[in-house]
């Protein structure tokens, strides 16, 4: 997957998770916390998502580095770079 992808697959997630929320805005360098609503427990569920989806464990001392959206590209970068856009959508269909 490449950045665009990556972050589509997080908007995504996001999406699930806060489905009111308006994603199209999102300034990837500010805090997405600080941009919608995400309380402690919708932080957990998109990590337990990128666990469930991509097989990506993020540890408790790394998720300082999903604040932002672009943080969440950078970490994610060398987890998700070899699976291609096709498994992005085989994950996105598995959850309709």
């Amino acid at each position: 997957m490449n950045d665009a992808e990556i972050q589509i697959a997080i908007k995504d997630i996001i999406a699930q998770i806060a489905p009111d929320e308006d994603l199209s805005q999102l300034d990837p360098k500010l805090r997405l916390r600080e941009q919608i609503e995400l309380d402690s427990m919708d932080f957990l569920d998109i990590v337990m998502e990128l666990r469930k989806l991509y097989g990506v464990h993020v540890p408790e001392a790394d998720y300082k580095e999903l604040a932002t959206l672009d943080g969440c590209v950078s970490y994610l970068r060398p987890h998700l770079a070899s699976r291609s856009l096709h498994v992005l959508s085989k994950a996105a269909a598995a959850r309709v």
